[in-house]
């Protein structure tokens, strides 16, 4: 079948790099001669018809921008089975040969409902929590990673200088990767992922005091969304050994800015790849870096897949913290 409309959404958690997909994917149907329709607020948007025709014009100037110019939005209209029969309705109504969807894990099942239903659907994983499954990397980890690096770097100054402990919680959901990252680069004293069981004792506590018996006096502790709160973790450290920590919860704060060159890369490649499998008749599809590879695999079997911590990273941060 010739592909002659395409739809690109960007649904849940916004990370910087969207943009620059958004742009990859009207850029390639141009130069494919496919028209492209931009559905505004992920698949609420499609399920309201809430859509732009996208030209050139419509992504000039946004490969640096942070954010995403479609918005997003989560649904829960579209969980039901009416929500996916109307967002269905809306791709046949405007005539689309297929979608590019841009975001996470629910966005990912978002497009197997729609594959269901007979749409021609490809993934590009975008998420700063780097936690698609069947991926090496996701658009937004690494600028979402330098953002944190960049605050942590500024609390360790005030820290230093009064003596300080200080707990800093980084996003994530439910999975470490970025906080690992992140610890690993700010050399913290301590780094608790939801992977890995807590023990507060030995993880932070016994940490803490094998560096001020060498001689610090300042101490970084990061804390992952999903591995606990940062002021609980900050009580314990104050009920265990007297220290009062601050508390930084970093929030959204890792999700906005003007992406990265490997972010803006990522991104362009990734939704030149996602045009090229649709054009190529294939669907249900997502694009995955594989060793600096990008290929396509079928998205159910991308999200039956199980990722874990790197090993290798967690054995080096336990060294790196050891006194």
């Amino acid at each position: 079948m010739s592909i002659r409309r395409i739809g690109v959404l960007t649904s849940g958690g916004d990370a910087p790099g969207m943009n620059a997909a958004v742009r990859a994917v009207v850029r390639t149907c141009k130069a494919m001669n496919i028209e492209c329709i931009g559905i505004r607020r992920g698949y609420q948007g499609l399920i309201n018809g809430d859509f732009e025709r996208m030209t050139v014009s419509s992504v000039s100037h946004i490969i640096n921008r942070g954010g995403t110019i479609l918005y997003t939005a989560r649904s829960d209209e579209f969980r039901t089975p009416e929500g996916q029969k109307r967002a269905v309705a809306t791709c046949k109504l405007l005539g689309l040969d297929g979608i590019v969807v841009i975001g996470g894990d629910g966005t990912f099942r978002g497009a197997q409902a729609l594959s269901r239903h007979g749409i021609s659907v490809v993934g590009i994983p975008a998420t700063i929590d780097n936690d698609i499954v069947c991926t090496d990397y996701t658009i937004g980890y690494d600028t979402a990673a330098n953002t944190a690096i960049d605050a942590i770097d500024k609390l360790r100054d005030t820290m230093q200088s009064h003596e300080r402990c200080s707990v800093v919680e980084v996003m994530g959901r439910n999975a470490g990767h970025l906080a690992l990252y992140v610890g690993l680069a700010v050399g913290a004293a301590a780094v608790l992922i939801p992977e890995k069981p807590l023990d507060i004792e030995r993880d932070v506590v016994e940490n803490i005091r094998n560096a001020r018996l060498n001689g610090k006096t300042h101490y970084m502790v990061v804390v992952a969304e999903g591995a606990g709160s940062a002021f609980d973790i900050a009580k314990g450290i104050k009920d265990s050994i007297g220290l009062d920590p601050r508390v930084t919860v970093l929030g959204h704060i890792q999700r906005g800015g003007s992406p990265n060159a490997r972010d803006r890369v990522m991104g362009t490649r990734m939704g030149f790849c996602a045009v090229e499998a649709l054009a190529a008749g294939k669907t249900n599809r997502v694009i995955c870096q594989r060793n600096a590879t990008l290929i396509d695999i079928d998205i159910e079997e991308g999200l039956a897949m199980k990722k874990g911590i790197n090993e290798q990273q967690f054995r080096i941060l336990e060294t790196m913290t050891n006194g």
